[in-house]
């Protein structure tokens, strides 16, 4: 009698694998597990580093930005930051503003 593949030297039952082997060992699943406890700990230290590290840049632009405008106070005499209305990041003010606020 011929296999289901048409191999005469296997029968018919030979070619059913037998599920229970393959997939009946806790400890695989255990070790599974901890692997994925694992990375999921480092992808929650990622975050935190990447949500620290965005914080700070945060804070260095407000710091840089706050600079700029203080040397543009102090380059043109104008009022310091605090008394100069903030606009809005990335946007300068234009020359026409500035002149204005040298009694141009």
């Amino acid at each position: 009698m011929s296999g289901p593949n048409g191999d005469p030297n296997m029968s018919s039952d030979e070619g059913i694998i037998n599920d229970e082997d393959d997939f009946g060992d806790e400890e695989e699943y255990a070790a599974i597990n901890s692997m994925l406890d694992q990375i999921n700990s480092y992808l929650d230290d990622l975050e935190e580093r990447n949500d620290s590290l965005n914080g700070k840049l945060h804070e260095l632009m407000e710091s840089n930005r706050q600079a700029r405008l203080e040397f543009r106070a102090q380059l043109l005499g104008s009022p310091t930051p605090q008394e100069e209305s903030c606009p809005a990041d990335g946007d300068s003010p234009s020359n026409e503003d500035l002149n204005e606020d040298k009694g141009d």
